[in-house]
């Protein structure tokens, strides 16, 4: 592995590959990503994004497959880990979900809520964390009277700002956005976007960015894998996947991206002409 913490590599991923029922979901994925990039993981719903991400947390089981994580004690492999071993591990790598609602304790105070990964991993004293925890609301832009309000008391775009600090709370290295924009209105989707850019900047946070919305990943990905059926089809730097793409699904993918132009007519390609 000292090639890969030469080249300062986070994740490495080997031909993993998850099934229900006998039926492949995610099948023989590799890749790896480097600190502090973000890869984007694009395809149609039911394409094996969602499920390739959290085969790699170990949210899921994987069937096949290694994993491996340059976590702070050097590099471990997470497919072979128990559940207790992986606890220490959690600080290290963390999720923020699509829905900023249905994601966040409606019974529990903004403070509980971030404070609750904290109590969890034993992180500090009742100060440190309360002083935790005004850095983290400071960091996604809330105010501290947020502290004492419930998730309702937020807007759509509030709430998924509370769900990004409840994620970087432990200051984790690898962390996995899924849809993390989608259900936020456009407006909303661009400031959530730079909030997570500059997050990146300040914090050298790794993102795993899972999308369906090209636009979203052309604006913050460094490299894209684009999935289909389980299978990543394309892999390259955002600008080979949507200045030269390869494969026919990509490019009907790309296809479907509206153009900032209102006069510009949307123009998908057709899935039987491509084979597809």
């Amino acid at each position: 592995m000292s090639d890969a913490a030469a080249n300062g590599l986070l994740l490495e991923v080997e031909g993993l590959s998850k099934l229900f029922d006998g039926v492949p979901a995610v099948e023989d994925v590799s890749f790896e990503v480097r600190r502090s990039e973000t890869l984007g993981i694009v395809g149609e719903s039911g394409s094996g994004k969602t499920t390739l991400v959290r085969a790699i947390l170990r949210a899921i089981d994987p069937d096949r497959g290694i994993v491996r994580f340059n976590s702070s004690t050097g590099w471990v492999e997470l497919q072979d880990m128990t559940a207790k071993e992986l606890i220490p591990l959690r600080r290290e790598m963390q999720m923020i979900f699509q829905d900023p609602f249905a994601s966040l304790n409606p019974r529990m105070t903004v403070r509980e809520i971030l404070e609750e990964p904290l109590i969890i991993h034993r992180v500090g004293s009742g100060t440190q964390r309360l002083e935790a925890v005004r850095d983290m609301l400071a960091h996604v832009q809330l105010e501290e009277d947020s502290l004492t309000r419930y998730p309702h008391a937020f807007s759509g775009g509030q709430r998924q700002r509370i769900g990004i600090a409840r994620a970087l709370i432990l200051r984790p290295n690898l962390v996995v956005c899924d849809e993390s924009v989608s259900a936020l209105d456009v407006s909303v989707q661009a400031q959530i976007i730079n909030l997570l850019e500059e997050l990146q900047n300040e914090l050298g946070l790794t993102y795993l960015f899972v999308a369906h919305d090209l636009s979203v990943v052309q604006h913050i990905c460094d490299r894209v894998l684009v999935m289909h059926r389980g299978q990543v089809v394309e892999s390259g730097t955002v600008e080979e996947i949507f200045e030269t793409p390869k494969e026919p699904y990509t490019r009907l993918l790309l296809s479907a991206v509206p153009s900032p132009d209102p006069d510009v007519p949307l123009k998908p390609l057709d899935r039987r002409e491509l084979g597809l």
